[in-house]
């Protein structure tokens, strides 16, 4: 049995008695998982650097795409892919394409349409692509999927387009999205940030990942029983991303029990902070950069002061915070690294709160909505005909 399911409290024949076998699988494999993804690609280097190359050369426009937590990976990645490459990068979920096409795509305009898809089936997703290549004179496709079988990875065909078909084990089976989400980010970083060059971080990445899944499930197990009402997720840049992907997994896996909310440490004085009570969890994810980690403090710092949430954690890779070390999680391994390396193991303690929160609720993570009228690939979407 893997350790970390083990530090969970429970073993594999209780976890499957409750219904959340998988869940705890794919959030415990996810350093495997990504020293998985790295190998994948390096194999494939060639051909990614024959597709992309020339399109970068060519300054194109990028448009990370996917629906729900998939869209998620574009608002992690946007930012410090746009700023890396210099070039134009934008998230903009296939939820939104789908519904206002006129209002995203440019024909004239040179366009890489990258689509994220766990199972590659969302009915948004696949009009997106259609949509894009009605709309776009000159488009290419990147697909970034776990499922070899979705009707995304059709698409990725030369010469004008190229999948990415991910490791079998992170098409998750369970209702959320945890190796998934974390290994397609991981793909689309390496390929726009160059695959040899992740070669040489993804070891610390994957260590400081499986070091978060050892050294915090105890906390996050002790956190979900303390019985909040509210929790929110705070980030700056790339990790309101990840603030708000952290949020959707509580909604999800407490079947709307518990009230969550998304933002930036600025962004939150602007009215959200009203949300913040004696019932409320407010959880600040830390910049390595020193001018945005002074926003990140000032915000902690001024919550503290207030002393109207019930707790406040920080998630850093650096200490000197200001937190007591119970109220820390602190990542080890990466205190220098740039900000998209932390993303993969900064998701892991929300990933397992949201776990325990389910079970707590007595629901069953891999199936945590009843009702079955939420479901693990969306259903009743009615994709209308553009005239």
């Amino acid at each position: 049995m893997p350790e970390t399911v083990a530090r969970l409290g429970l073993d594999e024949t209780t976890l499957e008695k409750l219904g959340g076998l998988w869940t705890a699988r794919e959030i415990e494999q996810q350093p495997r998982m990504l020293r998985e993804t790295q190998a994948l690609l390096m194999g494939m280097t060639d051909a990614i650097d024959a597709f992309l190359q020339p399109l970068l050369a060519r300054k194109v426009r990028i448009i990370l795409t996917g629906a729900g937590t998939s869209a998620f990976i574009g608002e992690c990645l946007a930012p410090a892919l746009s700023a890396r490459l210099k070039q134009r990068v934008e998230s903009i979920p296939t939820t939104d394409l789908s519904c206002a096409p006129q209002l995203y795509f440019e024909s004239d305009t040179p366009t890489l349409l990258v689509s994220f898809g766990r199972s590659g089936n969302s009915p948004e997703s696949v009009a997106a692509v259609e949509l894009a290549d009605r709309f776009v004179t000159d488009l290419h496709h990147l697909v970034v999927t776990c499922n070899a079988d979705g009707a995304l990875a059709a698409y990725g065909k030369a010469p004008k387009g190229l999948t990415l078909l991910l490791p079998e084990a992170t098409h998750d089976r369970s209702f959320a999205m945890t190796s998934s989400f974390s290994c397609m980010m991981y793909a689309a970083l390496a390929v726009f940030s160059g695959i040899p060059a992740m070669q040489a971080r993804i070891g610390a990445i994957a260590d400081a990942t499986q070091s978060a899944l050892e050294d915090y499930s105890a906390m996050m197990t002790a956190l979900a029983s303390e019985g909040y009402e509210r929790i929110v997720y705070l980030g700056s840049h790339i990790f309101q991303g990840l603030a708000r992907e952290s949020g959707l997994k509580l909604l999800e896996l407490t079947n709307g029990a518990r009230v969550t909310l998304f933002d930036s440490p600025l962004g939150f004085r602007h009215g959200p902070k009203t949300i913040v009570n004696a019932k409320t969890l407010v959880v600040v994810f830390f910049s390595n950069n020193a001018y945005t980690r002074c926003y990140d403090s000032d915000l902690l710092d001024e919550l503290r002061r207030d002393n109207d949430a019930a707790r406040v954690i920080a998630i850093t890779a650096q200490d000197g915070v200001g937190v007591e070390p119970k109220d820390t999680v602190r990542i080890r391994g990466l205190e220098t690294a740039d900000d998209t390396d932390l993303l993969f193991p900064y998701i892991v303690g929300p990933q397992i709160f949201a776990f325990q929160e389910a079970l707590n609720h007595n629901l069953t993570p891999d199936k945590p909505n009843t009702s079955g009228t939420v479901n693990r690939v969306v259903q009743g979407v009615r994709i209308h005909e553009l005239g």
